[in-house]
Formats: structure tokens, C-alpha cells, sequence
């Protein structure tokens, strides 16, 4: 079953979010985190075979972005709150999902800046889940957002056919996203220097030590993502995890993928590689 719903944040915000539910029973819950210039309606046919395995999905869309965004004008404005209010409602919508499933684990998923939200998120409200995946991530202080915006991510790639071709090898993903009047904005200035202020915690070692030690932590990313790049941006934030002390770490990391594996040209592999990942945190 789809359906959506709208929660009110701290700050008076109406924050549009998609429920998906198995058509059998609720074995588990997941939550996600869209990117930059996205939203989350993205995600519903890619994570298709984690909602029959029976996992519901809730799935908001960011302040300023889809249909959170009150006009045209106002995607990549995260308001007054900023980055920090962002994750908070991340946090408002967790105890949602489990005041509805409250003896079924939930999951975080956070993708690209989705996944600097939920590496905030993780330092403030661990206790809230039951597990966390970071998708086309990278440590915080060696995220670098080009002048140019989304568009000139992938410039280092050399020619390419669309200014978004670093987002995948599928060209129909692509075209697709190019397509979509929700995507492809970058945040305004202020708004994204509210989300540095706000990531200063995940970076921070005191702070990395509040995360719960027993939480299951699951990292994939592909190494042609020029976040991370190839890979020398996120394997430091792999190591400062276990130095804070987590020790159930998991990655995978795709040869030749691009930023979104979810949408990738092997995206059975990656979403069977995440299911397997999410039934075993299940099980524990």
C-alpha cells in the first residue's frame, strides 16, 4: 500500500513524507534520507524488492526540496532552521515510523546529502535505530560542493554526454533526472553553510563517542563517485567510525559505479546486497 502523509517539525514546517507498505506483514522498517536536488518519490521503484521482502519504507521529503518545498522558488532553501532542522525532522519522523511499527527494527538510510544528515543523525539519536546505511558518502570535512553547483560535480570525469552523467552509467537514469523538475537545483548559500555548521559533530571524536557501539553500520558507495574520490574520501570516515568504537561495520564498494548505485546499471546486485545486509540486522 502507498499513501502519504504531511508531520509539522519543530518550527511549524509541513514536512510531505511517502508511507510503502508490504501487501503481507511488516517484517521491518526503513527509513530514508534523499540527496541534494532529489526527492524521495525517487526512491519508491528502486527499493521495490526491500518493500515486498516486507520491509515498510518512510521516506520524507528534505525542507526545500519535492513536495516539502512550498513553491519553485523555494527548493534549495532549508530555512531559518537550516541543516540542523533538517535533521531534527529526520528524528520527528523515526519516532512516527515507530510509534506505528513499535516492535519492528528500523533502519536508517541516507543517501549523498541525505547521508551528512544521517552522519549527524547518528551522533544525536542512535538510540533511535536499529541500524544504519550510508550511501555515496564521504567523511564531512573533505565534502567539497564545486561553485558550480550539481552540475560540476563531474567535471574531472572529462567529456561527458550530460552535465550529470558522475550521478550513473545508465543513461536512461540519467536522462530521467535531467527530466525531473524536482531535480538537479543545488541548495542556496546559506543553506548549505548550515549544513557544514551543522556537520562540525561528525567529525568531531568526543562527539563520534555517543553513538551507540552495538549499532549495525552498513556503507556502500561505487568508487567512480567523485564525493568520494575514488574512495580516499570515505574510507577515513569508515576508520573514524571504529575508532569511536563500532565494531559491526559492513561495505561494499562498486567497481566503476557512479554516485547513485541505487540507480546504477548493476542495481539488482546493490539492492539484493542491501536486503541481505538489512536480514541479517533483522535476525540479530
Amino acid at each position: 500500500m502507498d499513501d502519504s502523509f504531511t508531520f509539522e517539525a519543530a518550527d511549524g514546517t509541513k514536512v510531505f513524507t511517502y508511507r510503502w507498505l508490504p501487501s503481507g506483514p511488516v517484517r521491518g522498517v526503513l527509513q530514508v534520507s534523499h540527496g541534494m536536488g532529489e526527492h524521495a518519490l525517487r526512491y519508491r521503484v528502486p527499493l521495490r524488492p526491500l518493500i515486498d521482502a516486507g520491509f515498510a519504507i518512510y521516506a520524507n521529503d528534505h525542507r526545500g526540496h519535492g513536495k516539502t518545498a512550498t513553491s519553485k522558488s523555494a527548493l534549495g532553501d532549508f530555512g531559518a532552521a537550516g541543516f540542523a532542522g533538517l535533521v531534527d525532522d529526520m528524528a520527528r519522523l523515526s519516532g512516527i515510523a515507530r510509534r506505528e511499527h513499535p516492535t519492528k527494527k528500523l533502519i536508517l538510510l541516507g543517501h549523498s546529502m541525505g547521508s551528512f544528515a544521517a552522519q549527524i543523525y547518528v551522533v544525536e539519536h542512535s538510540q533511535l535505530i536499529d541500524g544504519l546505511v550510508l550511501s555515496g558518502s564521504a567523511a564531512f570535512d573533505m565534502l567539497q560542493a564545486p561553485s558550480g553547483g550539481l552540475r560540476a560535480i563531474g567535471e574531472g570525469m572529462g567529456k561527458t554526454r550530460t552535465p550529470f552523467d558522475w550521478l550513473s552509467r545508465d543513461e536512461k537514469e540519467v536522462d530521467a533526472y535531467i527530466a525531473d523538475p524536482l531535480c538537479g537545483f543545488t541548495a542556496n548559500d546559506a543553506s548549505r553553510a548550515s549544513m557544514f555548521t551543522a556537520g562540525a559533530v561528525a567529525v568531531d571524536p568526543k562527539q563520534l563517542a555517543r553513538i551507540r557501539k552495538d549499532l549495525p553500520l552498513y556503507i556502500f558507495a561505487g568508487d567512480k563517485d567523485p564525493i568520494n574520490a575514488e574512495l580516499t574520501r570515505l574510507r577515513p570516515l569508515v576508520e573514524r567510525y571504529r575508532a569511536a568504537g563500532i565494531s559491526d561495520i559492513a561495505t561494499d564498494f562498486y567497481q566503476d559505479g557512479r554516485h547513485e548505485m541505487l540507480n546504477e546499471t548493476n542495481r539488482a546486485e546493490v539492492v539484493r546486497n542491501l536486503q541481505n545486509w538489512l536480514e541479517r540486522v533483522l535476525a540479530t
